[in-house]
């Protein structure tokens, strides 16, 4: 049992974690700084070059807005979205899709989940449904991780203490069915992968969350909504292929106990319980 039917590559981890060792150890043999080796490393230049190429690959959302953009075009080419625009700078949501109902839906693009950025997010009052989408392009994060530490230690506090209703989180990337992130889902029919532009995709990973915000006293554990409820969630389902037995359907419980405000997740694929935690303290200001 796993959230996510995805593992991190341990062999491609390892060997990012001994090229890693490799680049510390032999840095002062590349380039033309004419430093000695004990120059090069109190000189700084290693630790500057490392951070100003982390903050460049942080810094630019170039390669997921290529791949989203890529994604809802055909989409809309499919007849399962009737048009669809990004919100631009000016928004906190990132796209705004129209649905061939009329219904509009809103996405918020997150990377892997597991930092404090997953928390920022407004559900705009235009919108119908608004889901959140995980584009992670790290290739050593751990998908696992990643998605329990959003769902449970991110996004169940954040919907119950700021009663921001999310309607879902698709997890899916440029990464996903790579050497870098191997799909269970095709592993024994290569069929079910989609050709979009320069990607071959295998199904979303569609997770399904409450229509209604869990409150202790009156609604204290509301059902997850049924793929047919959330109709952008069930074009991205119908467009690649998903099968019913492959979505996650989220509860949230929320008590009190003493002056604190608990919750627990729970992750239900195929009928059978995937991950759930404990009652958790919500740890909100």
């Amino acid at each position: 049992m796993s959230i996510i039917p995805c593992a991190s590559n341990e062999e491609l981890k390892r060997r990012i974690e001994a090229f890693a060792e490799v680049l510390k150890t032999e840095a002062h043999t590349l380039g033309d700084h004419g430093l000695s080796e004990q120059e090069f490393y109190a000189s700084g230049l290693f630790r500057g070059a490392i951070e100003r190429i982390r903050g460049q690959f942080s810094a630019t959302m170039r390669e997921k807005r290529e791949f989203v953009q890529h994604v809802l075009n055909y989409m809309q080419d499919a007849g399962y979205v009737a048009e669809w625009e990004s919100a631009g700078d000016a928004n906190r949501h990132d796209y705004s899709v129209r649905m061939p109902s009329g219904r509009v839906a809103v996405i918020e693009l997150k990377g892997c989940l597991d930092g404090n950025n997953t928390n920022i997010f407004e559900r705009p009052p235009h919108a119908n449904e608004f889901i959140l989408w995980s584009v992670c392009t790290n290739p050593s994060a751990d998908p696992r991780h990643n998605a329990w530490s959003g769902i449970h230690t991110r996004l169940s506090a954040d919907i119950i203490s700021r009663a921001q209703r999310v309607d879902g989180l698709v997890i899916w990337d440029m990464m996903c069915a790579t050497i870098g992130r191997i799909c269970p889902k095709i592993a024994q029919s290569k069929h079910r992968l989609t050709t979009v532009g320069p990607y071959r995709l295998p199904p979303p990973c569609i997770y399904l969350f409450p229509s209604t915000i869990p409150s202790p006293r009156n609604n204290p554990s509301p059902a997850p909504q049924a793929i047919g409820q959330v109709e952008l969630l069930q074009a991205f389902h119908g467009c690649f292929g998903g099968v019913d037995e492959e979505l996650n359907s989220v509860q949230i419980t929320v008590a009190h106990q003493g002056a604190e405000t608990v919750r627990a997740t729970s992750v239900t694929r195929g009928g059978a319980l995937q991950r759930e935690s404990g009652m958790t303290a919500i740890r909100r200001t």
